[in-house]
């Protein structure tokens, strides 16, 4: 007997974990928006636009959900710059669990957005590291200003379009909504401050060096 009912236990909990596996899964099939888990190791030289949506498209793929177009949330200047809110689509969009993170472009950049530290989930579920977790990485590349446009052509806000991992600069918001003060632009998800450090601004070293990892937003954008 207790042979057969530790057998039925261990049945019961594999059954169980199966269960939640392929819930797991369809979730994330399921999802439309999702935090890197990793960015291109080359700080903020994520090969352009492009090279930005490939990773995006890729992390995607590992996680089931490569049959939809992935776009990184950024923004790039210059005469040829784009708006971040211009290329993720309508919306709505979901994390890896299946919660909202806000609906359409209006509601992403208004106050009401549901985009926070429990909810900004990599595509693998995870939550992503903030203020008091080591390493802190909720510094997130965006280059963009808080409605989802591009800044004017100077000062650097993208660190050369994304393509430089020296000198220069760019924006990056904060995940969790918080940082080292109680200001709007510590709060900001897409527009918190740009980077800096020893080595110019947008190498992996100086992404590290203000709380990050050279992670993107990214969305799918149908």
């Amino acid at each position: 007997m207790k042979k057969t009912h530790r057998f039925c236990i261990a049945a019961a909990a594999t059954v169980a974990a199966l269960c939640a596996a392929g819930t797991t899964q369809a979730q994330s099939a399921d999802m439309t928006f999702f935090v890197t888990s990793a960015g291109s190791g080359k700080g903020a030289d994520l090969g352009g636009l492009e090279g930005a949506d490939r990773i995006c498209q890729s992390l995607a793929q590992a996680a089931g959900a490569g049959g939809k177009t992935w776009r990184a949330y950024l923004s790039t200047q210059g005469p040829s710059g784009v708006n971040a809110r211009d290329r993720i689509g309508k919306g709505p969009w979901t994390n890896a669990k299946g919660v909202v993170i806000a609906k359409d472009v209006a509601d992403l950049h208004g106050p009401s957005n549901n985009l926070n530290k429990q909810t900004a989930l990599t595509e693998k579920g995870a939550v992503v590291n903030g203020s008091g977790d080591t390493p802190n990485t909720h510094d997130i590349l965006t280059g963009s200003q808080p409605d989802g446009t591009k800044f004017p052509d100077t000062p650097d806000m993208t660190c050369g379009n994304w393509t430089k991992s020296g000198a220069g600069a760019a924006m990056v918001g904060h995940h969790n909504r918080a940082g080292l003060d109680d200001s709007a632009a510590a709060k900001s998800w897409n527009s918190s401050h740009p980077t800096r450090g020893p080595d110019g601004g947008c190498s992996q070293n100086d992404l590290k060096s203000t709380g990050g990892a050279g992670l993107l937003y990214c969305f799918a954008a149908n």
